[in-house]
């Protein structure tokens, strides 16, 4: 049994790391309400600019962009999404581990052939891949720091360089989606060739919009503006997601430090009482043995 002096010593301890626990999670919370705010501004922005070229593909001959180039998939690029740091509980594992089993269901056969190129954004998922048998093609760390747009955009001119030259067939981005402070949703979503979605006009919604300048002038403006946002709206969701979950995780932790307090405090008492009573037994029985001898 531990003594009276280790209990207190671990008690001191655990006090010790629940406050820590307590200062992250308010830094988290902190740092939560600012990304939010940017991911609930930066989504109507992101979704009206992807329904405007979606409607405009359907006007214009897509063929003459090369990021609408679909193409049998030889070899594909995989953005994974991770953060920079840990204790933010399943945050980064749930991402690697969606992406170890993507890759293992519907691209292993190209990932034994080294057709499957990974580009990591945060460090965690560049750890986890550069060390195993996977080909890192590109590491973006420390985007999270300080937010920037230019970030995204260096990060979309890789992706669309090795996309045209050919160096891979299709872009897949595994990322965490925020949904409020303790729920993210994990998404894997194809990033290119961009994918034209069918526009059906109907009798109630049948309107024909004029463009200026052209359809071509405008689809040809958009497409990297639209790449880059989706990219930039993919960072402002994976940072606000892992200070909810961080904020969470210190939460948690807080908790069960004040549970183990509590069972160490039981502890400590019922060890001293033990010692006290041993000591009135020890003082008794020598009482009793002074009197015999008397």
């Amino acid at each position: 049994m531990a003594t009276l002096r280790e209990i207190r010593q671990r008690i001191s301890g655990v006090k010790s790391t629940q406050k820590i626990t307590k200062a992250m999670k308010m830094v988290a919370a902190a740092k939560l309400r600012r990304a939010t705010d940017a991911i609930i501004a930066a989504r109507p922005y992101a979704r009206k600019m992807q329904e405007l070229l979606s409607y405009l593909s359907g006007q214009v001959d897509v063929t003459k962009y090369p990021q609408f180039e679909a193409r049998e998939v030889k070899s594909v690029a995989i953005v994974i999404v991770t953060a920079d740091r840990g204790l933010c509980g399943a945050f980064n594992s749930n991402i690697i581990k969606a992406a170890v089993n993507h890759i293992t269901t519907h691209y292993a056969e190209m990932n034994a052939a080294g057709k499957v190129k990974l580009i990591c954004v945060g460090k965690k998922g560049y750890d986890f891949f550069s060390k195993r048998d996977y080909e890192v093609i590109a590491k973006h760390i420390g985007v999270y720091n300080q937010m920037s747009f230019t970030t995204a955009k260096t990060i979309v001119a890789e992706i669309v360089d090795g996309f045209v030259k050919g160096e891979y067939d299709k872009v897949e981005i595994i990322s965490n989606e925020f949904k409020n402070a303790v729920q993210q949703k994990l998404t894997i979503g194809q990033f290119l060739p961009v994918v034209q979605e069918q526009v059906i006009k109907t009798k109630t919604n049948a309107t024909d919009y004029i463009f200026e300048p052209t359809s071509d002038e405008i689809v040809s403006a958009l497409i990297p503006k639209h790449l880059n946002f989706q990219v930039w709206r993919v960072l402002l969701d994976s940072n606000a997601a892992e200070h909810g979950a961080r904020m969470s995780a210190m939460e948690n932790a807080s908790t069960n430090a004040r549970d183990l307090i509590k069972v160490l405090q039981l502890t400590y008492n019922k060890a001293r009482q033990a010692a006290i009573t041993k000591e009135l037994l020890e003082i008794v029985a020598g009482a009793e043995a002074l009197k015999k001898a008397g």
